[in-house]
């Protein structure tokens, strides 16, 4: 009787005992939890500026909190969209799956593209993108414990930083490039278009703007607006296109004073590229074949390719990570900023000179004036010879005009190397290294052979007109060819 009565007196401790250890690895779990959630906040916030080291920031404390062997995380590229798709797609092992704990992490689609295929088809993946529900049951986002909207909370809110950051970096690289523009170039003023809309043009023939061996030299500043103008009105275009004649003067004077005084990718380059095409439109005949609004974009293309040039090129804006490599990428840099320039300049008051143009018209004219321009990527060359020929065109001129031309292109890529190793602490390559300005001979002569012969031979066999073409860069291969041979 005295022992039950002890029990009984005893129990209710035991009870309180066992309570108080659960409650108290109730709070212990939930002190765990909560840790963990604040750990995420800070390495989430502590690390804004790279998109991959945040992503494995989220999934070692996901794997640390469901406990899991192996974690996926995938990103959308557009979550508004019906269609899922991923754009990039990451993986991380836990220690005991990977023996290389270093390379547990993976960003997928760059590193393996075969298990990027896998996991980026994966029904289940996509299942779970489109509806936003888990479906494994035993996932640790169906245990009522586990808060998984905190936990998706804070990671959204630190990819969508990563993200926004991503964007504001490439707003200010936009900002920097247009401050730069702005405070270079202004529009041309009043009395110079009203100077240029009063003046005589002169005939072609009295120009010699149709003759292919036109030489580079002979026109100054001025000229060679009246040039220009009187190439649209040879082609047609004012009158074809209802082209404002003091819209057009004034655009052609904004345009020459939007390129920078280089020594070579200045006006007189844009303005010899731009003669060269309408010889070989007229003088060949190229304009029979194509259409008005190809002739208009390839004129308009040839004047505006390199709009706002620094006399440095694609490779040294990607090596000093410029503010126009920040802002169009390592692909074509410099042909995207020219491109832009040029919309910049139609744009503006009094400028556009495609104005009484269809929407049709207009749209079209507009893509083939960008596919123009970014054809002067040399990596595309052969995607619109044309363009090239006529950009590369001062190789096909008598030898006294292409040795100048090639003096000044020599010297503004010695001035590129000479940035190179002041600027950015870099051994510049032979042909942008005046200390090696001996192997240029040879350097010339692999150009001519490799780039120049491949691109005017095939024009030759599209139209036997542009022969005296490929005989002049024949003949001026000679002269680096005898330098070799002299060494």
């Amino acid at each position: 009787m005295r022992g039950r009565q002890v029990m009984q007196m005893y129990l209710p401790f035991c009870g309180i005992a066992i309570s108080n250890a659960q409650l108290f690895a109730a709070s212990r779990k939930e002190y765990d939890r909560s840790r963990a959630l604040l750990e995420v906040v800070n390495d989430l916030f502590e690390e804004q500026t790279d998109l991959e080291k945040i992503v494995k920031k989220i999934m070692h404390r996901a794997q640390t909190l469901l406990k899991c062997e192996r974690c996926s995380v995938l990103l959308l590229e557009d979550i508004e969209s019906p269609v899922v798709k991923f754009t990039k797609s990451f993986e991380l092992l836990s220690p005991k799956c990977s023996a290389d704990t270093d390379n547990s992490f993976k960003d997928s689609v760059e590193k393996s593209p075969s298990y990027s295929d896998w996991l980026i088809n994966n029904s289940i993946a996509e299942l779970v993108a489109s509806t936003g529900l888990p479906v494994n049951i035993s996932d640790a986002y169906q245990d009522p414990r586990f808060d998984a909207e905190a936990f998706v909370i804070f990671c959204g809110l630190g990819i969508n930083n990563t993200i926004m950051y991503d964007q504001v970096k490439k707003s200010w690289a936009k900002q920097s490039v247009a401050l730069d523009v702005l405070s270079y170039h202004a529009t041309c003023s009043k009395a110079e278009v009203d100077k240029f809309k009063a003046a005589n043009i002169p005939l072609v023939s009295e120009l010699g703007i149709d003759d292919i061996h036109f030489d580079d030299f002979s026109l100054d500043v001025d000229a060679m607006i009246t040039a220009a103008l009187r190439m649209f009105m040879e082609l047609g275009m004012v009158q074809k296109f209802k082209i404002d004649y003091e819209t057009l003067c004034r655009w052609l004077l904004t345009v020459r004073k939007n390129y920078r005084m280089v020594l070579y990718h200045n006006w007189r380059h844009a303005f010899n590229v731009c003669q060269l095409m309408f010889a070989m439109l007229t003088t060949a005949g190229f304009q029979e074949i194509l259409t008005e609004i190809e002739i208009l974009a390839l004129i308009v293309g040839c004047l505006c390719h390199d709009l706002d040039h620094r006399g440095t090129n694609n490779a040294f804006q990607a090596k000093s990570g410029s503010a126009l490599a920040q802002l169009y990428g390592t692909s074509a840099t410099l042909e995207h900023h020219h491109f832009n320039h040029a919309v910049m300049i139609l744009q503006s008051e009094g400028h556009n000179i495609f104005a009484n143009l269809s929407s049709k018209d207009y749209s079209d004219l507009m893509q083939l004036l960008k596919q123009s321009i970014l054809a002067t990527d040399l990596t595309l060359y052969f995607e619109s010879m044309l363009m090239t020929a006529c950009d590369l065109g001062a190789v096909t001129k008598p030898w006294e005009i292409s040795r100048q031309a090639a003096e000044l292109v020599t010297s503004e890529f010695f001035e590129q190397g000479d940035r190179e190793r002041s600027e950015l602490k870099l051994t510049p390559s032979a042909i942008f290294d005046r200390n090696r300005k001996d192997e240029l001979p040879r350097l010339q002569l692999e150009w001519i052979d490799s780039i120049c012969m491949p691109l005017y031979e095939c024009l030759v066999k599209l139209n036997v007109k542009l022969q005296p073409m490929l005989d002049s860069v024949a003949v001026n291969r000679v002269s680096p060819k005898e330098k070799i041979n002299g060494l």
